[in-house]
């Protein structure tokens, strides 16, 4: 197998794998299903990811190292723009980088944002896995949010970044259908809709 197919392959489960998470969930997913879409066969899924879980996490890496690399270094721009960022320029760092990557990613797009819906509502060891993979990021925001909002407990800051999260999540996995918030992806609108968010959103942190 030369590089170049191994990669299309390894494309391919991964693309598969994703869709078919996000409309099944976990459990409702088997490597038979994955292997059967993708016309690949199981020692393919076995070499290059080992298990369900093994390919479930590499399907989360996927979503969030581009995510969590855009989030930083907005937030990181933030910080070096102004010492004590406020809130809305927190959440700006938070909210506009993964509704840029994930809506423009092309065929994947609805199945990436549902898949990341889907994260939120797996068993907890399921949910743990995504989880691992945004922990950092989420820390550097609660930090920065710490600064902004000191009056707030540590623990009281992560309950309302997981609403926050909640709400980027629920947008983007309900773009472009009838009424929703997001109807088409240009740079223009999506950013009309992070400003929306924030301004949404600001106030309950600030509450």
């Amino acid at each position: 197998m030369t590089l170049h197919s191994s990669n299309d392959t390894k494309e391919k489960i991964l693309n598969v794998a994703e869709r078919l998470f996000a409309e099944n969930g976990f459990a409702g997913t088997s490597l038979r299903n994955i292997i059967g879409e993708a016309e690949v066969n199981l020692s393919a899924v076995n070499y290059h990811y080992g298990s369900k879980e093994e390919l479930f996490r590499a399907v989360v890496e996927r979503i969030a190292k581009s995510v969590v690399k855009g989030q930083l270094e907005k937030l990181a721009q933030c910080e070096a723009e102004n010492d004590n960022p406020s809130v809305e320029e927190i959440l700006e760092a938070f909210i506009t980088p993964p509704l840029q990557i994930v809506l423009n990613s092309g065929d994947r797009s609805t199945y990436c944002a549902r898949f990341m819906g889907r994260c939120r509502v797996e068993p907890d060891s399921i949910r743990e896995i995504a989880e691992e993979e945004f922990r950092g990021n989420q820390k550097a925001f609660l930090d920065a949010f710490g600064r902004s909002l000191p009056d707030f407990s540590r623990n009281e800051l992560a309950w309302k970044l997981d609403l926050v999260i909640a709400v980027l999540v629920r947008t983007l996995s309900e773009a472009k259908k009838t009424n929703a918030l997001i109807q088409d992806t240009s740079p223009e609108h999506i950013q009309a809709v992070a400003s929306k968010l924030v301004s949404f959103l600001a106030s309950g942190l600030r509450s």
